[in-house]
């Protein structure tokens, strides 16, 4: 159960994650931003890279993963909570494993390519995971996103 602060918190770095989706959709790339909070503090932001650095793995996710990891100065999460505006894929949530973060809270559901659609097990067995946090706004960003490329 949310307390009012949590859910105030949840809110705030979530819309800092979409400013990074944002920032994503100006660059071409698939709106999705990521950031990742420490003791309520941001230690990691950053979006979608495929197109710019031409890799398949350049996920938000991943990319705020690697820079937490060098903030902290350690491969390993475990303190740490993932703000992003859509459901992590499988790959991301197997990095997120081996990452241990403890708590993961997503936008919107993605239906094709989440990783709830094949298995929970993929994550960390302590991780935790909230979702629908400004889904709305992280849904249309997406849907503005396709509609343009299919023009």
């Amino acid at each position: 159960m949310y307390f009012c602060a949590e859910m105030e918190n949840d809110v705030n770095f979530m819309q800092i994650a979409l400013n990074e989706a944002k920032n994503a959709f100006e660059q071409g790339e698939i709106p999705v931003g990521a950031v990742i909070v420490c003791q309520n503090k941001v230690i990691a932001r950053a979006h979608n890279l495929t197109e710019l650095l031409t890799d398949v793995t350049a996920h938000a996710e991943m990319q705020a993963v690697t820079s937490a990891a060098n903030y902290l100065g350690g491969k390993y999460l475990t303190d740490c909570t993932l703000y992003v505006t859509l459901e992590p894929c499988a790959m991301c949530a197997g990095a997120l494993n081996w990452a241990q973060i403890s708590r993961i809270v997503f936008a919107a559901k993605d239906e094709k390519n989440g990783f709830s659609k094949y298995s929970n097990d993929i994550l960390h067995k302590k991780t935790t995971v909230e979702s629908g946090i400004l889904e709305k706004e992280s849904r249309e960003l997406l849907q503005e996103f396709f509609k343009k490329r299919r023009i």
